[in-house]
């Protein structure tokens, strides 16, 4: 499965790294005002993408311990 993109609808190119976590791009959004909203349930904005590598902790900094090996 870790060699599997994941592809649905909450991920797009998505993958799970060596320590389990599960890396793909987060969003930021923003609340559009009430002149902006053209329907019922339109509330909100893309602001920008942020990479998977900049969302998470990065694999050298991880303390899990499939990545360290160590287990104390």
């Amino acid at each position: 499965m870790r060699s599997m993109p994941i592809n649905d609808f909450f991920a797009k190119d998505g993958y799970i790294r060596e320590d389990g976590r599960m890396m793909h791009d987060m969003y930021l959004w923003q609340v559009k005002t009430p002149d902006e909203a053209e329907g019922e349930w339109d509330y909100l904005k893309p602001v920008s993408t942020i990479p998977a590598e900049d969302a998470f902790r990065p694999l050298d900094q991880s303390t899990c311990y499939l990545v360290t090996g160590d287990n104390s």
